[in-house]
């Protein structure tokens, strides 16, 4: 039987999903499941697959075909010679964390449609190409392991799959899909169908992240997040698949303040966080939110792109999304023999070292009381506040608007106590000439 008719036949029972074994941990409250999330606050984003050969970015060359410099056979064809033969999931592992990471995200499917897994109901996959092996297995097995939480990235679209589009045209012509085809519900149960081979055959999912582009509602999304809660009910979702996830996720930018609920960040609309009130919100009104972000421009490996970030702009850019609540989840694009670049790795340890002193004001941590003041960011955790320095000030630090009560302030690097005066909500701490830290300083501060 063909892949294309086993997959009809399997579509046919696609009603029996809500029946499978549920793999999860039993009903959670939203607290509850969210609660290691939370803590986490450091991730590793991966985006993988044969694109990296042609140091391309992941789908888009061939979605719009200006940015990539490949036609769209060339770029269906490099599937045909992916050999990562160097890929080595343990490493993957030990990487992250070293850089301190405390869970991976891994893209299982691009927009392309090219699954890294041994899907049942496609022939575009990583088992048919040269390697051979089944990598989110391998991935997953090393995650296991380690204890490390993996989530899943999956995409809704799927440039390959002829029941998302009309596949005789060109991608760039359809590639938002076609839901008015009458082919679209076989699609959306392919999509399903692969989703529950993730939640069933590769352990517990961590999360799943949707990347879903535009007009998210033709996904049939309260069906999906239905059958993932489901299969696994301690599984986060993300809000990319047309109804409200777990979790908002901007992209390649860092919001200006406290996300609240009712203002949407999903996306590279930076703009959207001007709408943002500078101040702290109550904590049954804010949103859990996720920064993605590249090290240099792209997601996918590309040879030619040296525009690094530092490791100093990196440790910065975390700081300022715990400081708003938020988690960073950092991108790395692995090479086509399946390695990591030095350039990636050695920031990632830059990271991790800073992580070794200062994670205290890192982990299980939410935003801060004090918001809004050049050169500083404070995070909290229970009765502890941390002042995050980026400019080191001259023989003191002044932390305005503080109304707790500090009994106690000390270095957090190197455990040497400060003195301080408080008055009238108004802290001030007397500083050491030299920073101990040349990226980002931190005080720990006990409270009342």
């Amino acid at each position: 039987m063909s892949t294309r008719r086993q997959f009809l036949a399997s579509a046919a029972a696609a009603s029996c999903l809500p029946f499978l074994p549920r793999l999860g941990f039993g009903e959670e409250s939203e607290t509850e499941r969210t609660a290691w999330y939370r803590k986490a606050k450091f991730g590793m984003f991966i985006h993988w697959g044969p694109y990296s050969q042609a140091s391309i970015e992941a789908s888009w060359p061939i979605m719009r075909p200006k940015t990539g410099g490949i036609t769209q056979a060339e770029y269906v064809a490099l599937s045909k010679t992916f050999n990562p033969v160097n890929f080595d999931p343990e490493a993957f592992v030990d990487l992250a964390r070293s850089a301190g990471q405390q869970y991976m995200v891994f893209t299982t499917k691009h927009h392309d449609g090219f699954c890294m897994f041994d899907s049942a109901y496609t022939d575009y996959k990583i088992t048919r190409s040269p390697y051979g092996k089944d990598i989110v297995a391998m991935l997953a097995k090393a995650c296991g392991a380690d204890g490390m939480p993996l989530g899943f990235y999956y995409s809704p679209p799927d440039m390959h799959h002829p029941d998302f589009r009309d596949t005789g045209k060109l991608a760039a012509d359809n590639w938002n899909g076609e839901p008015d085809r009458p082919e679209w519900p076989i699609y959306l149960q392919y999509m399903q169908l692969q989703l529950t081979e993730l939640l069933t055959r590769y352990g517990p999912a961590a999360l799943i992240w949707f990347d879903g582009l535009y007009h998210q509602e033709k996904y049939d999304g309260a069906r999906v997040l239905e059958m993932i809660h489901h299969l696994q009910p301690a599984t986060l979702v993300n809000d990319r698949i047309g109804v409200d996830g777990d979790y908002e996720t901007p992209e390649q930018f860092i919001p200006t303040a406290i996300p609240t609920k009712g203002v949407r960040l999903t996306g590279i609309a930076p703009s959207v966080s001007s709408k943002l009130k500078n101040s702290v919100p109550r904590p049954e009104d804010f949103r859990l939110w996720e920064t993605c972000m590249t090290i240099n421009d792209t997601w996918a490996y590309n040879k030619n792109d040296h525009n690094y970030k530092s490791s100093q702009t990196l440790i910065r850019g975390l700081v300022e999304v715990a400081s708003r609540g938020g988690n960073f989840l950092l991108n790395v694009g692995p090479q086509p023999d399946g390695r990591i670049q030095p350039e990636f790795q050695d920031r990632l340890h830059v990271i991790g070292n800073w992580l070794t002193l200062n994670g205290d004001s890192i982990y299980d941590t939410t935003y801060g009381p004090v918001q809004g003041v050049t050169g500083l960011r404070t995070t909290a955790s229970g009765k502890s506040l941390y002042v995050h320095l980026f400019d080191w000030p001259s023989g003191k630090c002044a932390v305005p608007g503080l109304d707790a009560r500090v009994l106690s302030a000390r270095l957090l690097a190197n455990g040497r106590p400060l003195t301080f005066r408080q008055t009238d909500g108004n802290l001030e701490i007397d500083l050491p000439t030299e920073a101990p830290d040349p990226n980002v300083s931190v005080i720990a501060l006990k409270t009342f």
